[in-house]
């Protein structure tokens, strides 16, 4: 396990995709000693029913563990515990805590967004729920654009951060005996043509210097559609979508109007993913479903896309020892492959950490959209 990710207490808001989740995949044990808590933590009534929630999820786990893991388990609680109960920093909807007392391990996250609620203990980080926050919540940028005005928002995981702000001063009206209107109008015209000229240049060098999905352009009238065919290629491409906002459009409801673009482009995403699994499986082309081929692609590293269903789950086990994988089967008392001891699995789980591990894009699907089967993940392949 890296020294860094040892210990990480964030004392702020940290947008989900800030949660290296590649590295908390690295991590496993041959026990059942990772405690993962993710809670919505915003209000009253989240902090009464976490407790019920905890308590019962606790006392559940105790009784199912031997002596021995059920000593680890109770000072990994003890660590973890204050975090759990501790009340929320301003803005703070969800928490999501790891925990390992054995190797030292605490990493405790707080979000502005809400997570469901899910208390496991298992032989590493359970990831599957935070997966599911960051496909929800990928970074995009907001740029919100008049003829006079135009700021460039990037929206973390609900959290706003103004990157840029351009502005020019435009004569709306003249003096009597100044300028004729057609001359004024036409100057004018000039003036806002050159400013949005700016404003398509210092876009292209903010889209370079952010990692986000993509941009969604709104504002009032026309400039941000005339902003629009100014923008060079590349970048329109990364246009999410345009949407009519006021230009003092506060900034929660423009977090709110940006997220529906976001969700409605994620989810034409995947249906794509979801199009291009079924034509190729049809075709007989680079693509496999079902639980047992996709474990078998991404552990030869040649799975490119890792669609899985929404909300699926498949039990199985796992070898700790040797990662030998088992979909629909009671854990034996030790693995037939290595000798190794075996744990019950959440095997969907299992598969996303694989694809992380293995450098896979993952793409959650919803139900109308995937395979007409009962299988619950497909993949799209390298080779």
């Amino acid at each position: 396990m890296p020294e860094d990710m040892e210990r990480i207490i964030s004392e702020e808001l940290l947008p989900v995709t800030d949660i290296n989740i590649r590295a908390l995949a690295e991590i496993y044990d041959e026990k059942d000693v990772y405690l993962s808590v993710y809670l919505p933590v915003s209000g009253r009534e989240n902090e009464h029913l976490n407790r019920i929630f905890t308590d019962s999820r606790v006392s559940a786990i105790r009784k199912s563990l031997s002596p021995e893991l059920r000593s680890e388990f109770e000072s990994t609680f003890e660590m973890a515990g204050s975090y759990i109960s501790e009340p929320p920093i301003s803005g703070e909807k969800g928490r999501i805590i790891f925990a390992c007392s054995s190797n030292s391990f605490l990493n405790v996250y707080r979000l502005a967004v809400e997570p469901e609620r899910s208390l496991v203990i298992d032989t590493s980080p359970y990831l599957l729920p935070l997966a599911k926050l960051r496909a929800d919540y990928e970074d995009y940028g907001v740029l919100l654009v008049d003829s006079q005005e135009a700021k460039f928002t990037c929206i973390r995981s609900d959290l706003a951060e103004e990157k840029k702000r351009l502005s020019t001063d435009l004569m709306n009206k003249h003096k009597k005996g100044g300028w004729s209107q057609m001359r004024f109008n036409h100057l004018r015209k000039g003036a806002i043509k050159s400013f949005l000229s700016e404003v398509a240049e210092n876009v292209q060098g903010t889209c370079d210097q952010l990692q986000t999905r993509g941009l969604v352009l709104a504002g009032p009238g026309e400039a941000k559609q005339q902003l629009m065919e100014m923008l060079p290629q590349d970048v329109q491409q990364k246009v999410l979508g345009v949407i009519d906002v006021p230009i003092d459009i506060p900034r929660d409801e423009l977090v709110e109007a940006g997220d529906a673009v976001l969700h409605e482009s994620e989810h034409s995403g995947s249906r794509h993913a979801a199009e291009e699994l079924k034509s190729a499986i049809l075709k007989g082309g680079l693509a496999v479903n079902g639980v047992e081929d996709v474990r078998d692609a991404l552990e030869q590293a040649r799975a490119n896309t890792l669609l899985i269903l929404e909300d699926s789950s498949v039990p199985g086990w796992l070898c700790e020892r040797c990662q030998n994988l088992q979909a629909n089967a009671k854990p034996p008392k030790e693995c037939d492959r290595c000798g190794g001891p075996t744990s019950a699995v959440d095997v969907v789980e299992e598969l996303y950490e694989l694809a992380q591990r293995s450098g896979a894009k993952v793409v959650f699907v919803e139900k109308e959209d995937f395979l007409d089967s009962d299988d619950v993940v497909g993949a799209l392949l390298r080779y």
